[in-house]
């Protein structure tokens, strides 16, 4: 469509450009982004794992994410309450553990850094629940979902379709 077309019909969609397959067009990065995701979760308790990350794919509007870590932790019998909460998990916060509150505002931080860098609070908060190995592989899986974000985003990923499957 062109821009003469979309001034005449600024309701019609705009045209959608195809965008590469990361995967497939940078197999070593994408390979080395799972070996991190990999390494990040190590140790880390699986329902937490998908609260920061459905957490950060929030904040940053990736939907293919979100999509995708809200069924993970579906599947992994997370209550479809504490789903709805995490997007508002301060104004909520008695449905998350102390650790998990701790854990969803270094998630918070870290993801919108730009905001406002880590303030002290927050990371002594997170400190307080993690011990330092914890707390690293913490930093790591808020690292990952951010660059997954990132790929998912910039690549017009498609909520719902899971490519993990196919």
């Amino acid at each position: 469509m062109t821009t003469t077309e979309l001034q005449q019909n600024p309701s019609a969609p705009a045209p959608s450009a195809t965008r590469l397959n990361f995967a497939k067009s940078a197999p070593k990065a994408f390979r080395a982004v799972i070996g991190l995701d990999a390494a990040a979760r190590e140790g880390l308790d699986p329902a937490l794992v998908e609260l920061v990350q459905i957490r950060s794919s929030h904040l940053n509007h990736c939907a293919y994410c979100l999509h995708m870590h809200t069924s993970d932790a579906r599947r992994a019998g997370e209550s479809e309450e504490r789903l709805h909460m995490v997007a508002v998990w301060k104004e909520a916060a008695h449905f998350f553990t102390a650790k998990e509150q701790a854990a969803l505002a270094l998630t918070d931080a870290v993801t919108l850094i730009a905001d406002g860098g880590l303030p002290d609070d927050v990371y002594a908060r997170a400190s307080a629940h993690f011990d330092d190995k914890e707390l690293a592989q913490l930093l790591a899986l808020i690292l990952t979902i951010n660059t997954w974000n990132r790929i998912a985003l910039a690549t017009a990923k498609t909520a719902g379709e899971d490519e993990r499957v196919s």
